[in-house]
């Protein structure tokens, strides 16, 4: 049996006789279980939120009250076992969903610097400790191992703060992978010592495959999610359910080259989240039955395998638990205090850092249930290992919550979209706090709506979905007021997923066009998605279409948007700055939706600027170097430019030129570039000719 193997067939006993339990015998209905843990994930973290302390210490603690080794109510069987598992795995894959690989590039020294410091910290420290203790060389090393991993139990703690993106969590969610391979590579040489199988091929076996691994699966996820997304896209179920083949698949593929599954898990979840944007219904369903089902009942398992009455049965076991706890404590503190002092980071990030990275669980387990069967340490040691589980997880989210509120209030470098956003020459710096969309199309409406989530949920704004059944001075059919009802509730549907704001409105009006420009007013909407069709007929020229009515009338920013490929399959964003009359106020709002965009969808941005060289063009030059971006300056046929700047995947961005007649509504080269690049995602941007006036 493999260690892994041999380590979850374990786990699933008890690791102590239970003692002090009221009831005979556990729990076995099914339904009863499952109502007991429902009943726990209700009341506990409400409970322990009174004494201000975070809910899932509460989970924690229940899980010791009602487990085994307290109450005896529920048995740590098979069932609560895989369920248990399935949290820590989807515990794993929410960090790692909150990982942008981007990040990681931009700052890469500190996830490796904090990774390798509290993995080597411990090392040495609880290698060193166990050594004077009198235990042996290889026993040394497995105990330490268990002090250098972490499990993060307070990851929900992040969330809830609003503090999962700070440089601080960043390095330790990075640091996380490095330090959980590098111990979980450690067990493996301890097993492989102990057997005497410690050879030349084991070597060449593990690093080429952990190596091939980790490639597969941060590149050929993403490749089979945009192949899935683009064919499948509008089936919400069929997406959620890919998402979970992709999280079981790399965890069960993990397990196979003797890697432990969270590894595969945390990969999974840095591989999903550069083809999920952040802000979108699909990314908030699954954070919301992970957080609230599956990751409170791992919670709960883990207290369940805590016996607190070991101190009474074993007194001798006392020394050693308050030695091994320090032990752990001290190491990760010092690797974390030490790596925040190196980034030149205050204190409350040290103290977050460290209560990240301090709980104890899932790698821990494994490790030490290893050691115990195959005669490395003995009952005492496993105990005292458990001991410091309980109190490496309830400490863990109080650190985490006591200290990031402080973290919350220091000034956070701000993002490219939040410098944009503050900056003076930008008249609308809230832009999209009352976004309103058109919906006439079903096999377009999706694009359009999470385009408008994006933008609006960033500002924490309303989302306006509209239809217009045009007044033809006769009854309005049934069949088309059921179709308007039917593509307003699956828009209401969609935001709802989303979790903001939603008002849908349902309309009769002269036309289409001026139903939309009467809404705006009545609804003080201050930005307008539509969807375009690309073109623009001769007789639409001249005698104007629904889109020339709103470039002409409309007094907010209005985006133009054709979506022939899935939203979420933007791998690359360039904004193309061609239309010498476009003032620099409107290529800073342009700049901000585009640095949004790029953020939530995490796609590079890329800006492409025709240059003449004029006063304005140095001008626009100097506000773009500024702002730190990657500029390419372009002369010549502004069509065949801007075409060379798409690759595959990429949302092109333009801003509308003027409207005349007898041209195309958003002006003469947005269409010919549309037209020359016809799969191409693209949005127009277009301005009013007056600053909005509310009445």
């Amino acid at each position: 049996m493999t260690p892994i193997g041999l380590a979850v067939y374990t786990l699933s006993k008890p690791l102590a006789l239970p003692l002090g339990q009221l009831f005979q015998e556990p729990i076995t209905d099914p339904v009863a279980i499952f109502l007991t843990i429902l009943a726990i994930m209700l009341v506990a973290p409400l409970l322990v939120e009174r004494l201000r302390l975070p809910g899932i210490i509460g989970l924690i603690l229940a899980g010791v009250v009602v487990g085994p080794h307290g109450l005896g109510i529920l048995d740590r069987d098979p069932t609560i076992v895989l369920l248990g598992t399935v949290g820590l795995l989807f515990l794993m894959f929410l960090g790692g969903l909150e990982t942008s690989l981007d990040d990681l590039k931009k700052e890469a020294d500190k996830p490796i610097i904090f990774g390798l410091a509290t993995f080597v910290v411990p090392m040495v420290l609880g290698t060193g400790v166990m050594l004077a203790l009198g235990y042996g060389f290889w026993a040394s090393v497995l105990v330490a191992s268990c002090f250098a991993s972490h499990t993060l139990v307070a990851l929900p703690v992040l969330n809830k703060l609003g503090i999962m993106r700070h440089p601080a969590s960043i390095a330790t969610l990075g640091g996380t992978l490095i330090t959980n391979v590098l111990a979980l590579l450690v067990l493996a040489v301890v097993v492989k010592a102990d057997q005497g199988d410690l050879t030349l091929s084991f070597w060449l076996f593990l690093i080429p495959a952990l190596a091939i691994y980790t490639f597969a699966v941060l590149w050929g996820v993403p490749k089979l999610g945009r192949w899935f997304f683009k064919k499948f896209g509008h089936d919400e179920g069929a997406e959620f359910t890919f998402v979970l083949a992709a999280l079981f698949v790399a965890s069960y593929l993990a397990s196979l080259i003797e890697i432990e599954p969270i590894v595969g898990a945390f990969l999974a979840g840095v591989a999903i989240t550069q083809i999920i944007p952040r802000l979108s219904p699909l990314m908030n369903r699954i954070q919301f039955i992970g957080n609230t089902l599956f990751v409170p009942i791992f919670l709960i398992s883990v207290g369940m395998l805590v016996d607190p009455l070991i101190l009474f049965r074993e007194p001798q076991s006392l020394f050693l638990v308050a030695i091994i706890v320090l032990a752990e404590l001290v190491s990760k503190f010092m690797a974390a205090w030490g790596s925040a002092r190196w980034f030149k980071w205050p204190f409350p990030n040290a103290m977050v850092m460290f209560g990240l990275s301090m709980a104890q669980a899932a790698s821990t387990l494994a490790a030490i249930t290893i050691a115990f069967d195959i005669g490395l340490v003995d009952e005492v040691v496993v105990n005292a290992i458990i001991l410091m589980i309980l109190v490496s997880c309830v400490l863990s989210p109080w650190v985490v919550a006591r200290w990031g509120t402080q973290m919350q209030n220091q000034p956070v470098e701000p993002s490219q979209a939040q410098q944009a956003a503050e900056d003076p020459a930008s008249p609308t710096p809230s832009l999209g706090q009352r976004v309103l969309v058109p919906v006439a199309n079903p096999s377009t409406e999706d694009n359009l709506l999470q385009l408008a989530i994006i933008l609006t949920k960033r500002v924490g704004g309303t989302l306006l979905p509209l239809h217009v059944l045009p007044d033809r001075n006769q009854p309005i059919a049934e069949a088309e007021r059921t179709r308007q009802n039917r593509l307003l509730d699956t828009a209401e549907t969609i935001a709802h997923a989303a979790a903001i704001p939603v008002e849908p409105i349902g309309r009769i009006d002269d036309s289409i066009a001026w139903g939309i420009l009467r809404t705006l007013q009545e609804r003080h909407a201050d930005l307008l998605v539509c969807g375009w069709k690309g073109f623009s007929t001769y007789q639409e020229n001249f005698f104007g279409s629904v889109i020339d009515t709103i470039v002409r009338s409309a007094t907010i920013p209005v985006l133009i948007s054709r979506f022939p490929q899935p939203i979420e399959n933007t791998e690359r964003i360039v904004l193309a700055i061609t239309g010498r009359q476009a003032s620099l106020g409107q290529v800073v709002n342009s700049l901000t939706i585009a640095q949004s965009l790029a953020e939530e969808l995490k796609a590079p941005l890329h800006v492409v600027q025709m240059t003449i060289g004029s006063a304005r063009d140095r001008r626009l030059t100097a506000l773009l170097q500024e702002k730190e971006l990657s500029v390419e300056p372009i002369q010549g046929n502004t069509v065949k430019r801007v075409s060379e700047a798409i690759r595959p995947n990429t949302l092109l961005i333009l801003i509308a030129g003027n409207h005349t007649v007898g041209q195309p509504a958003v002006g003469r080269e947005p269409e010919a570039i549309t037209r020359a690049n016809w799969d191409t995602n693209i949005i127009i941007v277009n301005f009013p000719a007056a600053p909005v006036k509310r009445g």
